[in-house]
């Protein structure tokens, strides 16, 4: 699920949209659904769809993949949301409540790596893996976060 939700997370601002069934993901999911419910197979497109949406952060694939997998009822949630672990974000500069507290240490590594001081950068992103925090360091010197 969360390879899934990474994709549209990556091609942001995607909703799901009419299904396009004459696309090449879509025409095997759907043979892969018409075959006795071959689910396996019909996921296997998924990821395949989401391989590309995470390749190109094409938008339109994006919102294709969100509604195929909504036919089986996957990707019903918010992929922020599903990804900081069922949670909203809390964005707090004090770090009180929530997940204030990864935000202020991502804020706080960004600043070490700016002084080019990785020892301490390494340092938080190991402290919030073992807290069960992933980073993601993203083009533009952006962090997202999501929870392993």
């Amino acid at each position: 699920m969360t390879r899934l939700y990474v994709a549209i997370k990556a091609a942001a601002g995607a909703s799901a949209a009419a299904i396009d069934w004459d696309a090449p993901h879509a025409k095997r999911f759907r043979e892969a659904m018409d075959d006795d419910f071959n689910t396996p197979m019909a996921i296997a497109a998924l990821f395949d769809l989401a391989a590309d949406v995470n390749r190109s952060q094409d938008q339109a694939a994006a919102a294709q993949l969100k509604a195929l997998a909504g036919v089986i009822g996957l990707l019903e949630r918010d992929a922020a949301t599903y990804l900081h672990g069922g949670r909203e974000t809390v964005a707090s500069a004090t770090g009180q409540g929530g997940d204030g507290h990864v935000e202020v240490a991502i804020t706080e590594r960004n600043a070490a790596k700016k002084s080019r001081d990785f020892a301490r950068a390494d340092e938080i992103r190991a402290g919030l893996l073992a807290q069960g925090i992933i980073l993601e360091d993203k083009p533009g010197g952006v962090t997202e976060w999501r929870r392993a």
